[in-house]
């Protein structure tokens, strides 16, 4: 049996639905072999993610996603084979969540502001132990009937220049590398073609990650057809590389995202997990 990668997915302890130990259950279910629990600016459902993934057999890869900006603009970095307990990591860790808490609370504050009070409280309490983010604002709008979905709480409220947005000053992309780095992982940029870059402000992005110690970019991902994948991987041959592929699952009510449920590869393309230690 062949084995299937997928190395970027999220649980409860960010913005996913399924707890980490179900996860790593639906990826085993889904045939995944190697995953990656990538969850945004938090390590904290790797332990737990450990467990299942021993009881199932499958090879877990600890994993994060960062939120960093460059050039005024806001890029996740995912960094993959991490020791989760390196110091300069954790460090950076906390300082995002920080960022996270103080977001949270002036989007809380700018909904107030518009006639829609308690969700702050709401927030916590739906994000539990796990990082607070803007999709736990729209399933609280959604759960109080403000808007009719998900996409239309980002639409109306929460998205760039919308009564709720809060513009966000993240760690810089050199700087998140370098955590990565110095975590013993490799730094992979997530989903390039999500950000809409002109093709010479990606390869200035590209330049500047490859700069700073990156070493992948994702090629596959759970939406990306097979024209993206081409162009990626150019990108990726043009930068000499290596790259990854990742759901980013998040949630199963969404038909189209599933664990393992990825194009190959391209033959042309170093696997990023021949870097992974």
């Amino acid at each position: 049996m062949s084995d299937i990668y997928d190395l970027h997915c999220h649980s409860t302890a960010s913005d996913g639905v399924l707890s980490p130990t179900e996860l790593v259950q639906r990826a085993s279910q889904h045939g995944v072999t190697h995953l990656s629990l990538t969850d945004h600016d938090t390590t904290q459902g790797l332990a737990e993610a450990q467990a299942t993934a021993d009881a199932n057999g499958i090879h877990l890869i600890n994993g994060i996603e960062l939120s960093t900006n460059w050039q005024n603009h806001c890029f996740h970095i995912v960094g993959l084979g991490i020791d989760p307990l390196n110091p300069t990591l954790a460090a950076g860790i906390r300082n995002l969540q920080l960022i996270r808490t103080e977001r949270a609370e002036q989007i809380a504050a700018k909904l107030a502001k518009n006639r829609i009070p308690g969700a702050l409280a709401a927030v916590k309490e739906i994000a539990g132990t796990g990082m607070i983010t803007r999709t736990h604002f729209a399933d609280f709008l959604l759960s109080q009937r403000h808007v009719s979905t998900q996409q239309e709480a980002f639409d109306r409220y929460l998205g760039s220049g919308k009564p709720a947005y809060v513009s966000t000053t993240w760690a810089e992309l050199k700087d998140a590398v370098s955590w990565i780095t110095e975590a013993d992982g490799v730094a992979v940029l997530a989903h390039p073609l999500r950000y809409k870059l002109t093709a010479s402000r990606l390869r200035r992005l590209l330049t500047s990650f490859k700069d700073a110690g990156g070493q992948s970019m994702e090629i596959v991902t759970g939406r990306t057809n097979p024209d993206e994948i081409r162009r990626t991987s150019l990108f990726a041959s043009q930068f000499q590389l290596a790259g990854s592929v990742g759901s980013d699952f998040h949630n199963p009510a969404n038909v189209w995202v599933e664990l393992g449920r990825l194009a190959p590869l391209p033959k042309q393309i170093q696997p990023v997990w021949e870097l992974l230690h």
